[in-house]
């Protein structure tokens, strides 16, 4: 039976990973799939993904893709990957793709946000979702910082890329804020790809300007400036969310 290329959604929490690529050492998302595929009777070096996200950082909507012959449906294929996955991870969907298909080159946008909630006092378990922030941010200044990001620019002083000598002009379709709850505040983000540390560096600089330590005109300066953003937002409060194709 000829191997054919599956396509994965994959949701997980990645607080006890180094992120979604391979480590040296410490666990990864990556080899934690790799170890649960091969008893399926995978061969392929290395699975592919929609997005190199950072130690810490959490998915609902990480796409992979990987070659195997499969005999039976599915949804069995399914219920077997999951079997074998830690707890931690799960695989949400799965189908056939084109052969060529790539998770990450075929991706046309990706969505992430970003979650904060404002208190003076440690709240363990919020904060492994969310980063808690004092003072409190006040909303209409941080929608305000957030219209500067959207449109096709260079984000080079928010992140840098994959690659030595890759482009850092992206193009940002969708940014803004909202209020969950009494405390909470998300920011969302699409885009047709993104820097590495870039949706971090900007929220961690927003979080100044929603504090009133920056004003909001703060952000289209940074962008002007080219010069690197220093803050960066912890990464427990971001997740990816979902990989347009």
């Amino acid at each position: 039976m000829e191997p054919e290329r599956d396509k994965v959604v994959l949701s997980y929490d990645g607080t006890a990973f180094g992120g979604m690529q391979r480590q040296p050492s410490g666990r990864s998302v990556q080899a934690a799939v790799e170890a649960a595929l091969r008893p399926l009777g995978w061969k392929g070096k290395s699975i592919l993904a929609a997005g190199r996200t950072d130690a810490g950082v959490h998915a609902r909507g990480q796409v992979i893709a990987f070659d195997l012959a499969w005999k039976h449906s599915q949804a069995a294929l399914l219920n077997a990957l999951n079997a074998g996955l830690p707890a931690d991870v799960a695989a949400k969907s799965l189908s056939v793709a084109a052969a060529d298909f790539h998770p990450r080159f075929d991706a046309k946008a990706r969505r992430y946000e970003y979650r904060l909630f404002c208190q003076p006092l440690r709240e363990p378990l919020r904060e492994r979702y969310a980063w808690r922030v004092w003072p409190a941010v006040k909303l209409a200044r941080l929608q305000k910082a957030a219209r500067a990001l959207r449109g096709e620019r260079n984000f080079v002083p928010f992140g840098s890329p994959s690659k030595p000598g890759g482009s850092t002009i992206r193009k940002v379709s969708q940014a803004g804020w909202r209020r969950e709850g009494e405390d909470e505040l998300v920011f969302s983000i699409k885009a047709n790809g993104f820097l590495y540390h870039m949706v971090r560096h900007m929220v961690g600089l927003q979080v100044k300007v929603g504090q009133g330590a920056l004003e909001p005109e703060s952000v289209q300066q940074a962008l002007s400036s080219k010069n690197k953003v220093r803050e960066l937002a912890p990464p427990q409060g971001l997740c990816l969310l979902a990989v347009k194709y």
